[in-house]
């Protein structure tokens, strides 16, 4: 195997000292709608972020604060088993190192925002925004031929979305679609182009509605009022388009 074939796969050795972090960044957004500081979920002291990473104050198979005996249950493993899954298909994806690279560091950050909107309902501006200019950065890098489409893009994937999001409240009086969904429609555009907003939209909507279905003959109360966080189904949706959706590839 050439050097290059060993080296794509680099990020998988990345992916649980990663899956660990993001699980203290989820559960800190979703307990204090915040992740500026981070406090022991056991304990409550606050800690720093090294003190979460594996073979620090935690390990991947026994999750523990330094300040405390408290252990964190399944969450941050199956965060971090989340995060080398992702790794395993991003880099299968790839093409080159520096690609396998990318795919995995947009899946890991979709991964986030997923997980934090399907637990508490919000994706974080923190998160999308830098999401957006990463996005145009890497056209700019790969592709500068292609920035005015992807610049386009990110500003019709957000007002696509904000426009709905009004007029929805402007009829309904409550809302239907939040800033952070638009936000991260918008980062869409800016990785994939105007071009590919329609195919992402469609499959969204389609795998959520088809999971709202199952929910329903599963036997959960689905009604015209109930809650379901649609950032899950976009970010599921924006990365298999960079993974497979695309014309060109990163070399």
């Amino acid at each position: 195997m050439p050097p290059s074939g060993v080296l794509i796969w680099t990020p998988l050795l990345a992916a649980p000292f990663v899956g660990s972090s993001l699980a203290v960044v989820i559960k800190q957004q979703c307990a204090h709608g915040s992740f500026a500081t981070f406090v022991c979920p056991t304990c409550g002291t606050s800690v720093r972020l090294l003190d979460f990473l594996p073979f620090s104050g935690l390990s991947a198979a026994r999750p523990r604060c330094t300040h405390c005996p408290g252990a964190s249950g399944w969450f941050q493993p199956a965060v971090a088993l989340a995060t080398s899954t992702v790794a395993v298909i991003g880099i299968l994806a790839a093409r080159t190192p520096p690609s396998a690279w990318i795919n995995c560091a947009l899946g890991w950050a979709l991964l986030t925002l997923a997980w934090i909107d399907a637990s508490c309902f919000v994706l974080p501006d923190l998160l999308t925004l830098p999401l957006v200019l990463a996005g145009l950065g890497v056209t700019l890098a790969t592709v500068p031929d292609a920035a005015f489409w992807h610049a386009l893009g990110a500003a019709a994937g957000y007002l696509a979305l904000r426009s709905i999001a009004l007029a929805y409240r402007a009829l309904r009086r409550r809302e239907g679609l939040g800033g952070g969904d638009a936000k991260l429609l918008s980062a869409a555009g800016a990785w994939l182009g105007i071009a590919a907003l329609p195919s992402l939209v469609m499959t969204a909507a389609t795998t959520a509605l088809a999971c709202a279905c199952l929910a329903a003959i599963a036997g959960r109360s689905i009604r015209a009022t109930t809650a379901v966080p649609f950032g899950p189904f976009l970010a599921a949706a924006f990365w298999l388009l960079w993974l497979y959706g695309r014309a060109w590839h990163l070399t």
